[in-house]
């Protein structure tokens, strides 16, 4: 499943970030990469260890934690502290997809990344380039999305970020490891919460909202993995 979910930050809130972002100090992207991302990957990017990516990263997850449309479509059980990138200059991602585990910074414990995450920062006429293409069941998807709004997507799809020939593109980026792992699952059960909540504003059959609710909860038992 292919989600935008708009206004994951504010305007005050993007403000802040590009501020505390553009001042702090960038690294190369390859610190992170893995096999595969090292010979396809050009792009800065905040230290894990970045005082400022722990203040912003904090921020972005204190927001999501009480985004009802994000927790009913990743069902997040762990979710990886976000990291922050930078492209301009040609600067770009090829074709690549994401670690199938990660190592969650100072724990010592591996999160498998289920749903990955693009958080932009940048709004889209202030750079050229830098779409994010997404291989689905129904091709190619380029992603430019406001400021503030994010893109989750299942880890397993092939993506890149074409080149950025003009202006800057930030953005924030992370995994989540989800309590249903199937995408398809997760996919139903959100199409699923999503009729709930609208038949509840509309006044619908209070015993028939009951059954279905019913259901929805009796399928999360059935494939949630804690």
């Amino acid at each position: 499943m292919l989600l935008h979910i708009p206004q994951v930050l504010t305007a005050e809130e993007v403000l802040h970030c590009r501020e505390r972002l553009l001042a702090a100090e960038w690294t190369s992207g390859l610190v992170t990469a893995g096999n595969q991302g090292a010979r396809v990957k050009n792009n800065r990017q905040l230290p894990e260890g970045s005082p400022v990516a722990s203040e912003l990263g904090d921020a972005i997850l204190a927001r999501l934690e009480r985004h009802a449309m994000f927790i009913s479509a990743a069902l997040p059980a762990c979710v990886y502290p976000p990291m922050f990138n930078r492209y301009e200059g040609g600067e770009q991602f090829g074709h690549h997809v994401d670690n199938a585990v990660r190592l969650l910074p100072g724990t010592g414990k591996q999160l498998r990344t289920d749903v990955s995450c693009t958080l932009f920062l940048t709004n889209p006429e202030e750079y050229d380039g830098g779409e994010l293409l997404i291989e689905d069941t129904y091709g190619a998807q380029r992603v430019k999305l406001p400021a503030g709004d994010l893109v989750m997507y299942p880890s397993t799809s092939l993506h890149r970020v074409t080149p950025v020939t003009r202006g800057a593109r930030l953005a924030s980026f992370f995994w989540i490891q989800s309590m249903v792992r199937d995408d398809v699952q997760r996919a139903l059960l959100f199409e699923m919460d999503t009729a709930i909540q609208r038949l509840n504003q509309s006044g619908a059959d209070g015993e028939a909202l009951v059954h279905l609710t019913g259901s929805y909860h009796n399928l999360l038992r059935m494939w949630a993995q804690t």
